[in-house]
């Protein structure tokens, strides 16, 4: 059966949002080729015939994730001077916190990564430098140049501890706490 021209990229295009979801919902490591292409609609038998290896399929559905976190969230904030709060807002939200297969794919990616070859670490690498830049874009302008890489790095630091704590505590109310805490530090960070 031959199939139109942009079916091959069409279908990895769905192996990967799916994988992205699943690696964020479940972890890389939990996270099986045989479920990925479940959560596709495709056979497990299809995979080789997009990805060398499930690796490459963890690189490719990383840069996805970020991609996709990083337009969703454009999409919601102003591009003026109030972005920055808005991410920080968002960020570490309830929503966000309680939704991880769609959320930040770095808070639900970190811990994992950094068991991963190589070429998945500077891809990951590579959209963490982006967030920052982006971050540090949107700071006041009388923070001083030499200052905005490191602010915009502890900024996003607080703020993906605080979602990453926040989801790991089982007290509700703690979990509440923490968001709170880091948000204002964050916030203040920003200022």
């Amino acid at each position: 059966m031959r199939f139109d021209k942009g079916h091959k990229f069409a279908t990895r295009d769905r192996i990967i949002k799916a994988a992205s979801m699943r690696f964020r919902r479940d972890g890389i490591a939990a996270s099986g080729i045989a479920g990925v292409m479940e959560d596709a609609g495709l056979t497990h038998g299809g995979f080789y015939a997009h990805f060398s290896s499930k690796e490459d399929l963890v690189g490719q559905a990383t840069n996805a994730a970020i991609e996709m976190t990083n337009h969703r969230l454009e999409r919601l904030t102003a591009q003026d001077s109030s972005w920055l709060t808005q991410r920080i807002t968002h960020y570490l939200s309830a929503s966000h916190r309680d939704h991880p297969a769609t959320g930040c794919a770095v808070a639900a990616l970190v811990a994992e990564l950094g068991r991963h070859g190589a070429q998945t670490r500077a891809i990951f690498t590579e959209k963490l430098a982006a967030i920052f830049a982006a971050y540090a874009a949107h700071l006041p302008p009388e923070t001083p140049e030499t200052l905005r890489g490191e602010k915009a790095i502890g900024i996003f630091a607080v703020m993906l501890g605080g979602l990453q704590l926040a989801r790991a505590v089982a007290d509700p109310d703690l979990s509440n706490k923490i968001l709170d805490a880091a948000s204002q530090a964050a916030h203040r960070l920003a200022a």
